[in-house]
This record gives structure tokens, sequence and C-alpha cells, in this order.
């Protein structure tokens, strides 16, 4: 098998050397072979950038950079950073399971499509600013609306009181996730702009007692929390709280 000439006709041994040069480096050999933009390769290249660096660094230039190429090539497919924010929460949104709705476990199905909301948000530190920014426009998004409404009239509460008890519950979580996001692992180089829970209790017990007395007194109280304890209490009380409206 080795035996024989290396190659025919002019430009033979150019070819050999090519090609020996492309086993050593393949990346180098399919050089100048570009996959297509596509919506798809555009949020998850945004989600990725969102997952390593917070929502913070996430602009259009960042995405073509991902993608290697121009911003331009970004804008045959969305329009501008606010559609892109609007697909990346709707990508999120689409992940979630939204249970058959059960009467008799409404309040069960309601508190596991939120804490299934926050889970993902959690994913991509600061995106829960996107879902804050604007009214959802996408499809996914709104399915997540239509699925915790049909849970809580299923379950008996009246739409109304629903429909802003969702608001309430969706407005919660978002804000749950983007504090998280400014809390930092030793390490981590995150912002620190949320003190620890020993930390926060110090301070308060720093208080002059003359003036803040119960908050001197209960310090711990005010700080306590670990976990996800103050997530499912916050709307562990706001969906009892609509057990009252419910026929």
């Amino acid at each position: 098998m080795t035996s024989g000439r290396a190659g025919t006709g002019s430009g033979g041994d150019d070819d050999w050397a090519a090609r020996i040069a492309a086993l050593e480096n393949p990346r180098h050999a399919g050089r100048g072979r570009k996959d297509p933009i596509t919506l798809d390769r555009i949020v998850e290249a945004a989600l990725a950038i969102v997952a390593e660096e917070g929502f913070e660094a996430l602009t259009m230039r960042r995405v073509a950079g991902q993608l290697r190429t121009g911003p331009a090539s970004l804008y045959a497919h969305v329009h501008n950073k606010s559609e892109l924010d609007d697909l990346l929460i709707g990508r999120l949104c689409a992940q979630v399971r939204l249970p058959e709705p059960d009467p008799a476990r409404w309040r069960d199905q309601i508190r596991d499509v939120c804490a299934q909301l926050r889970d993902r948000f959690l994913s991509y530190p600061g995106i829960s600013r996107a879902a804050l920014a604007a009214a959802p426009r996408s499809i996914d998004t709104l399915a997540i609306n239509e699925g915790m409404l049909a849970i809580l009239v299923t379950g008996g509460v009246p739409a109304q009181s629903a429909a802003w008890a969702i608001d309430a519950a969706y407005l919660y979580v978002c804000a749950y996730c983007l504090e998280a996001s400014y809390r930092r692992e030793p390490g981590s180089g995150r912002d620190d702009r949320v003190l620890r829970a020993d930390e926060m209790a110090a301070r308060l017990r720093m208080l002059p007692a003359s003036r803040f007395p119960h908050t001197v007194a209960h310090a711990s109280e005010l700080a306590a929390g670990g976990g996800h304890e103050r997530f499912d209490f916050t709307l562990g009380a706001l969906f009892r709280g609509l057990g009252a409206t419910a026929s």
C-alpha cells in the first residue's frame, strides 16, 4: 500500500501536503465553510453568553462575535435586542412542563410551574430582567400564562383573582431570580450587592435598640432563609390566600 507515486500531474505534492496538514489541524480543513446563521443558532449563542457572563454582557455585537459573523447578519432574523430578549425568555418558557389542571392539586401545580420558571431563570444570571422589560410577545411565554390561568380557574379561583395572582407570582419569580443573580459565592467574581444572612443579621444587631427595638430583637428572623425557603413561603402564602376566593 506504500508503493506508487505521491500524486500525478502538477500540484500533486502540494495536494498531498495540504491533506497531511488537514490531519494535524482538522479545524483548518473546514475553514471557509460556515454554518448558516439561523434563529436557533442566534438564540443558543445568546443563552451561552448569558450563562457564562450574565445578562449584562449580552449585546447583538457579542452574539455576532460568538457566531463569527457581523451584526448585520443577525438583523435578517432578529430586528433588535428587545426582540432577542423576548426570544430568550420564550425559549426558557418552552422548557417548562405545564400539567393537566387538577382541581384537587391546583396549589401544588401552580407552585411547581413557578419553581420551574425560577430554576430556568437562575441558570442564566440576570435574564429575568428581560422578562420584566416589556409585555411578552412570544407564543411560548404566553403559553405559560395560559397554563397558569387554566390551573387556577380549574381550581375554582375567580378569573379576575387568578389573573392578578399570576401577574404577582410572575413578578415575584423575576425579582427573586434577579436578586439571586447579584449574590456572589467566594471566588466567583460576581457582584456582592446582597449580603449573606449572617452578615445581614450582624448589621441589623448593630442598630440602636432604642430606635429599632423590633429589628434588633428579631435580626435572626429577618435575615433567615436558606435555599428557596423564602421563595416557597411567599408563593405558598399568595396561593393559600386565593383559597378564600375559590368557589
